[in-house]
């Protein structure tokens, strides 16, 4: 059985924030998480930073074709979610 992996990159939101599934649009030094599991199962959470809570980022779930994908798709996030 694979574990489950888990990347998290600091990064910094634009204006426009970026919309969770739990409390709407959060903005300013956020952090990004990704968790994949064996199957390739990807959900990515944001939060504050220094912050408890994590919450989902809207339409963050993904099935990965392969589990190996997840540094990248973890990147393009960032990428994505700091413009």
């Amino acid at each position: 059985m694979r574990l489950m992996t888990r990347r998290s990159t600091p990064f910094t939101a634009p204006a426009e924030g970026v919309w969770t599934e739990e409390v709407g649009t959060i903005t300013g030094a956020l952090e990004l998480r990704t968790t994949c599991d064996g199957n390739g199962d990807l959900v990515a959470h944001v939060r504050y930073s220094g912050a408890l809570d994590w919450y989902t980022v809207r339409g963050g779930r993904a099935r990965l074709h392969d589990v190996r994908d997840h540094d990248p798709v973890h990147t393009l996030l960032v990428n994505v979610l700091r413009r």
